[in-house]
């Protein structure tokens, strides 16, 4: 097998191993190697009997997913139809589809619970294109399955862009029928194990509230969060909210933040005053929450990045996890998902309340990076194939003995030039005449060293002092190096070989892009049929 034969092999190879591990492998390792549910790990459990399949009986499994946010025509400012939107959106929710049936439900979750932000652009589109939107969202995660339906409990929880902002929800109640009609209340609550969860409509909790409008829907909101409050609180409570609960700017996020940190920011219309935008709830309205719910935990969504700090209230401090995007398009290189879970005991009486809900944070494959790092392997395919030696690797072999040997050569001649100059330098020459009249030199070994001069050669009464001749290393050195330029055809100008010389280049670098084209086209008939079979395995309903 000739050089170029066995890197294109070798080439084909590796682009295997990176498609394999890029399309597929990657979304199979947080299932195998970096997550785990967290009580599986926790010593904190009261009841550490396990059954038989290995993890503890006492926990109901949930996966908590933040931000799908699947793009339209309202998310690059592109036409409905056009192929560069179709080709984001069909590599956006692929990747989601993945992360889900790869990555997520090999856990076996009992309890899938989102948080919020379904939509890019919910409120701002048609019906016709909002179901469209909502049958993609359903086949990226599987929700029109069987296997969802039958052995999964979902939870929705609305996000600012599902049905936007009080203003909005005032001006558009369309939007938040329709939301409702499919996903069901905004405010509600639920039992997973021995755990309470309430969610709220965050994006209403800073609206105007007034006496006498009773059906707004700031008000819809905290009457609900009052019923929750007045009644008996008999199990530990988890606050869903999508958008954040207030914290002072530059708070720290912990160590899984990726992004820089986002400080509040809140916008009112100009005609009523309400909220048109916000990066987290008011410090009141935070602390009412706190204090009326009492939860345990916070689980929040909206900053697209991860972020764990404490609250304080009047029930003790609250820890609230703010969980990053599934999708690796909106502005975080590092996607993620959460493992929760929910106690399905009662506590006894030496446990903490936090100990009813344990989290892990989970992160998904740097999508970002492997594209970067396919765009890397090509240009180092081009450049292997353009640059690998007609000989293979052996004429590197043989150019590297040459240098060695030039080297070898040189050192030496340089010491043999340096000793017979200093024979030379410490010894005179004397001028005998003959009877015939002809002149020898005779050499004669000096007591004291000749003192040089800058002159090119000094002479006296009947002496002659002789010097190294210059020319002999230069034709040494080239006799030396002879070797090693006659094999560098590469490195001959053409403008100074002849005609004939000049053309016979030009067809070796012709040559060379014709191998080159016909190893790239061996490597992609390898390797583009096992990359589509991958997409569409991924993207066809199972």
């Amino acid at each position: 097998m000739k050089g170029h034969e066995k890197l294109t092999l070798l080439l084909c190879l590796i682009w295997t191993a990176t498609i394999l591990y890029g399309e597929m492998f990657s979304f199979y390792m947080p299932f195998l190697f970096s997550c785990s549910w967290p009580h599986l790990s926790s010593s904190s459990s009261s009841n550490p009997t396990m059954n038989g399949k290995g993890y503890a009986a006492d926990y109901v499994k949930v996966a908590v997913i933040a931000d799908p946010q699947i793009m339209d025509k309202t998310s690059l400012r592109l036409p409905s139809k056009s192929l560069a939107l179709e080709f984001v959106q069909f590599y956006t929710d692929l990747f989601m589809r993945r992360a889900f049936f790869s990555s997520i439900l090999p856990f076996k979750p009992e309890v899938i619970l989102f948080l919020g932000d379904y939509f890019d652009g919910g409120p701002y589109l048609s019906d016709d294109e909002w179901q469209e939107s909502l049958s993609r969202l359903k086949h990226m995660f599987g929700l029109n399955t069987e296997e969802i339906h039958s052995t999964v409990k979902v939870y929705h929880l609305p996000g600012n862009h599902d049905i936007g902002y009080a203003t909005l929800q005032s001006h558009k109640p369309e939007v938040v029928r329709r939301y409702e009609k499919e996903f069901g209340s905004r405010n509600y609550r639920f039992m997973v194990g021995k755990v309470e969860f309430v969610a709220v409509d965050a994006q209403t909790v800073d609206g105007k509230q007034e006496a006498n409008q009773e059906g707004s829907v700031a008000s819809a909101t905290w009457d609900f969060v009052s019923n929750v409050s007045s009644d008996r609180q008999l199990h530990p409570r988890v606050l869903l909210s999508h958008i954040p609960l207030y914290r002072r700017d530059w708070t720290d996020c912990g160590p899984h933040r990726g992004s820089p940190i986002i400080n509040q920011r809140i916008r009112h219309n100009i005609y009523d005053k309400e909220v048109s935008y916000q990066n987290y709830i008011t410090e009141e309205s935070s602390n009412q929450l706190l204090n009326l719910i009492r939860p345990v935990i916070v689980l929040s969504g909206h900053d697209h990045d991860q972020c764990t700090v404490a609250h304080e209230s009047k029930g003790g401090p609250v820890t609230e996890h703010t969980l990053g995007t599934i999708s690796w398009q909106q502005g975080n290189l590092y996607p993620s998902f959460m493992l929760l879970s929910a106690r399905n005991s009662p506590l006894s009486d030496t446990s903490l309340p936090e100990e009813a809900v344990l989290t892990r944070l989970c992160f998904l494959p740097m999508q970002t990076h492997i594209y970067i790092w396919y765009i890397v392997l090509f240009v180092l395919t081009i450049l292997s194939l353009l640059l690998w030696p007609t000989s293979g690797l052996s004429f590197c072999y043989h150019r590297f003995d040459d240098m060695v040997e030039c080297v070898r050569k040189l050192i030496n001649m340089y010491r043999d030039e340096t000793k017979e100059k200093n024979e030379d330098e410490n010894c005179e020459y004397e001028m005998i005449w003959g009877a015939d009249g002809s002149m020898h030199l005779v050499k004669k070994v000096l007591t004291r060293p000749v003192t040089r001069t800058n002159d090119i050669g000094a002479v006296e009464r009947g002496n002659a002092v002789m010097r190294a001749p210059a020319k002999k290393s230069v034709n040494q050195l080239t006799e030396v190096c002879l070797s090693m330029e006659t094999n560098a055809d590469s490195e001959v100008d053409p403008k100074k070989l002849p005609p004939r010389a000049s053309k016979s280049k030009a067809k070796v670098v012709i040559k060379r892009f014709v191998r080159t084209f016909r190893m790239l086209i061996l490597i992609a008939a390898a390797n583009v049929p096992l990359y589509m079979m991958l997409l569409f395995k991924d993207w066809i309903d199972k």
